[in-house]
């Protein structure tokens, strides 16, 4: 089974997916980006900025500015979602991006796309376990991919308190150049700065 969700630890770690692989994009793609998790930090720089990896790529990029609950609501944008070659999940609050995207149609689209890319700390809310960035401690994510708890490195007191909280999760802290993919089952590691940690212990994903 071929990989079709991503979580990156930057921007510039989505180039480095674009560019070098193992992602690969048709001419012509169809590229949305969702700013939801930059709803308090700004979602039309998200946008830019975000857009702006594509630049070098013959493809038609489309923002959907889905920032609170209400937008959920329009069939649009969860069609524009199922209908997308790719779709690309700006970074910012998970906690938002939870609450946004919990319990709706839009919710259950991006769960379906066909291939999704979460930048930063919006990875931590796709998953079953997510990590509450406000203190290190787990919590319920949506699900959307499985196998493990992901999260951006974070202070080592912070980082040794998530792990000492967390209990037959593996947790995947993903750095600013860090790079992992699910292939539907499983989280593999796939380039740059990423610590896999079940318990306290180091390991190999």
């Amino acid at each position: 089974m071929g990989i079709s969700t991503y979580a990156v630890g930057s921007l510039d770690a989505l180039r480095s997916l674009l560019r070098d692989g193992p992602l690969e994009l048709r001419d012509d793609a169809d590229v949305v980006i969702v700013p939801t998790a930059a709803a308090f930090t700004g979602v039309t720089e998200a946008t830019l900025l975000t857009s702006a990896a594509f630049d070098d790529f013959d493809v038609h990029v489309e923002a959907l500015m889905v920032t609170d609950r209400a937008a959920t609501s329009d069939r649009y944008y969860a069609n524009r979602i199922v209908n997308a070659d790719l779709v690309v999940l700006c970074d910012g609050s998970a906690l938002h991006a939870r609450a946004v995207w919990r319990a709706n149609d839009f919710g259950d689209a991006i769960k379906m796309a066909s291939t999704l890319v979460a930048v930063g700390e919006v990875s931590s809310a796709i998953c079953g376990v997510m990590i509450d960035p406000r203190g290190g401690a787990p919590a319920t994510g949506l699900g959307f991919r499985t196998g493990a708890a992901l999260c951006v490195p974070s202070s080592e007191d912070q980082m040794r308190r998530t792990r000492s909280l967390l209990k037959d999760v593996v947790l995947v802290a993903i750095g600013p150049t860090g790079i992992v993919g699910h292939d539907g089952e499983r989280w593999g590691v796939l380039a740059g700065d990423v610590v896999v940690t079940p318990g306290h212990d180091v390991v190999e994903l």
